[in-house]
């Protein structure tokens, strides 16, 4: 949860100062979850949900945790719905405003960053619900940082949720799960806002910019084997 805890302080410090912002944490370790002083106006609100074993049911299954809690009272008070994989390992970096929201957005995977377009790894299995054609698709975004409108979020989580349904049933699971499901679903759902690399960037996957107006938010160095136990 360490992860969390340097989200949740670099959050409150530079993530939309002035505005109303809760947290909605959703964890299976209840007891592991920081306490994190919080500004006025702002609280984590943690939800309990039931683990999984594979870090591939992980991906899967945080798209139908947010499906299935998007009309309860936590998702019913607020304008924008962000999402971040915090196991991803992300903080803010400098001040972040309403400049990233949209009606949808979304982040290019930094991974493909100098990737020329047939390196992105799509899914091209037919039978799967995922496929997206050769020579399509602007980007490959990431799963792990995106966001809405929340009266259209159920658009994107029915969606995704139920072509994963679709995949089960068959006994297919998709290349990379929750991004070939979001990547699938932003072919015909175009982002309104394409986060840039001011928004997320990675020093050890693109060294540091020689010249950067500012970096919002940065991804922090994490033991991958830690976090998929």
């Amino acid at each position: 949860m360490v992860l969390l805890e340097l989200f949740l302080q670099t959050a409150d410090k530079h993530y939309m100062v002035g505005h109303r912002v809760p947290y909605n944490v959703f964890t299976d370790q209840l007891v592991a979850v920081p306490r994190v002083p919080l500004w006025e106006g702002r609280r984590a609100v943690v939800v309990v949900v039931h683990g999984v074993l594979l870090w591939q049911d992980v991906s899967m299954w945080y798209i139908a945790m947010i499906s299935r809690f998007r009309e309860q009272r936590i998702l019913c008070d607020v304008d924008d719905l962000v999402c971040v994989d915090v196991d991803v390992g992300m903080k803010f970096w400098d001040h972040v405003d309403m400049e990233i929201l949209s009606l949808l957005f979304g982040t290019p995977h930094l991974s493909f960053y100098w990737a020329a377009h047939e390196e992105f790894i799509y899914e091209r299995w037919p039978q799967s619900q995922t496929p997206i054609p050769r020579y399509q698709g602007n980007f490959y975004y990431m799963g792990a940082f995106f966001g809405e409108l929340v009266v259209e979020f159920p658009r994107l989580t029915s969606a995704c949720h139920q072509a994963m349904v679709i995949n089960w049933a068959n006994g297919i699971e998709a290349m990379w799960p929750d991004k070939s499901h979001l990547n699938r679903y932003l072919l015909g759902h175009r982002s309104n806002n394409v986060l840039s690399t001011e928004d997320l960037w990675d020093p050890r996957l693109l060294g540091w910019p020689p010249v950067m107006e500012k970096l919002r938010s940065m991804a922090v160095p994490k033991n991958h084997q830690d976090i998929w136990k």
